[in-house]
């Protein structure tokens, strides 16, 4: 068995039905990978960056869980982004890196395969009210791929694409903006573009797996036997790349 280890926040996390309609991106990955082969351990939290992960010893916790062979997918940003809160900001120019790299380390060193993922877009990252952007960050992950020769998935790239393909469809379907009264976790509605309802987290997991099947290799090897004609169906497959398949 393969386990893909997950270190993240809360776009990423496994949440309970307490949380419901409220979906983390691990969350649904599961979706696409081998069954009975692969399984995911996530890892994720809500509100951690790559500091207060390490800081609080969840790092420590995949260090002596995670095996040869298996995978560290690592997924921050959102919240190493804020200069605010000391306990969790990380510059992307110095510490944002040396995290990172502290993450590929406790990989590296129990013969496991690390993978960067970008972190995913803000639904408004654009809009007058935004108060934080992930370009520097992403540029940061990019950087320290080439620099450590880790695989990316740059999933900022790619649901930037989607979201602003999308237009305001997304606003309902994708993210956490939900009428009062139609859920019993949030009575009073919620209007929120950076966390995922489930159609959301599958359609973002889905970027991610096209990453994983561009890599190739090892990464595509992760992917379920279905997925190749998943792919066809939902159109992800630019017209005249269906040779690859």
């Amino acid at each position: 068995m393969i386990h893909i280890y997950w270190a993240g926040d809360s776009t990423v996390k496994q949440n309970s039905i307490a949380t419901y309609p409220q979906t983390g991106i691990g969350q649904a990955f599961h979706r696409f990978v081998k069954n009975m082969q692969v399984q995911i351990v996530n890892c994720a939290e809500n509100g951690r960056s790559t500091k207060s992960f390490m800081d609080e010893g969840r790092l420590a916790t995949i260090y002596d869980n995670i095996q040869a062979g298996d995978f560290l997918f690592i997924q921050f940003g959102h919240n190493d982004e804020k200069p605010e809160d000391p306990t969790r900001y990380a510059d992307p120019v110095v510490d944002f890196p040396e995290n990172l790299e502290k993450f590929v380390n406790v990989a590296r060193n129990k013969q496991a395969i690390p993978v960067f993922i970008t972190p995913l877009t803000r639904l408004d990252r654009n809009g007058p009210q935004a108060k934080y952007h992930h370009d520097a960050w992403a540029e940061s992950y990019r950087s320290a791929a080439k620099r450590l020769d880790v695989a990316l998935v740059d999933l900022t790239r790619m649901s930037e694409a989607l979201v602003d393909a999308m237009g305001e469809e997304a606003r309902a379907r994708y993210y956490m903006n939900i009428p009062a009264g139609k859920y019993a976790a949030y009575p009073q509605g919620m209007t929120d573009g950076t966390h995922l309802q489930p159609e959301g987290a599958l359609a973002f997991a889905g970027l991610i797996a096209r990453g994983l099947y561009e890599l190739g290799g090892v990464y595509r090897d992760l992917l379920c036997d279905g997925y190749e004609e998943w792919l066809r169906q939902e159109a992800i497959i630019p017209e005249g790349e269906d040779e690859r398949l």
